[in-house]
């Protein structure tokens, strides 16, 4: 009798134990459920709408982000470089290439819960649209580090990891038609302090 008590709450606890790890998972991840990959930045395109999947509404509602709709635009995160390694703010980086078409769009550095990378100085670790110098081709270089740089800087201080959040607001990339021909800036290292 005490066996079969013993093996059922055993049962019940690796049920819910491994019930709630993977939903925190699959929670955590940025490669999730209703997610599209480009390059290395990852959005949620049906996170703003009625059609999107449990685990979008479930990661906005313990987040506690206001969404943007399809008409509004869409979000971009990146945690990994061009060579598939993890984002560090002490690490330099350069953004390279081109934008797609949108009326305004910003980027910034984030942390762990993707709010804006605190640097403890009065620039922002932030750029916009508006701000930003182009090259010739229209196309846009940032250099992200600690270190100030000269042309498109976005300052990053600290150490630990980071995400690149890069959002555009009012574009036809927000639709589903608008992504198949998307190309998204390169994200490089180009070197990290010791």
């Amino acid at each position: 009798m005490l066996k079969n008590a013993f093996l059922m709450l055993l049962s019940l606890a690796i049920a819910i134990g491994g019930g709630s790890a993977s939903v925190w998972y699959a929670l955590k991840i940025q490669d999730g459920v209703g997610a599209i990959r480009i390059g290395q930045w990852t959005a949620f395109p049906d996170i703003g709408t009625p059609a999107a999947d449990p685990y979008s509404k479930a990661r906005v509602a313990r987040e506690g982000v206001l969404t943007l709709g399809r008409a509004e635009g869409l979000s971009f995160v990146a945690e990994n470089d061009a060579a598939g390694d993890q984002l560090k703010r002490q690490c330099t980086y350069t953004i390279e290439g081109g934008f797609p078409t949108a009326r305004f769009w910003t980027l910034f550095a984030a942390d762990q819960s993707l709010g804006v990378v605190e640097t403890g100085k009065p620039r922002l670790a932030a750029l916009q649209s508006y701000e930003v110098v182009r090259q010739p081709d229209n196309s846009v270089i940032i250099s992200a580090g600690h270190h100030p740089m000269s042309g498109n800087w976005l300052l990053t201080d600290g150490s630990g990891r980071m995400y690149f959040v890069l959002t555009f607001y009012d574009t036809p990339i927000a639709s589903s038609t608008g992504l198949s021909d998307v190309s998204l800036p390169k994200i490089v290292k180009v070197g990290c302090d010791a």
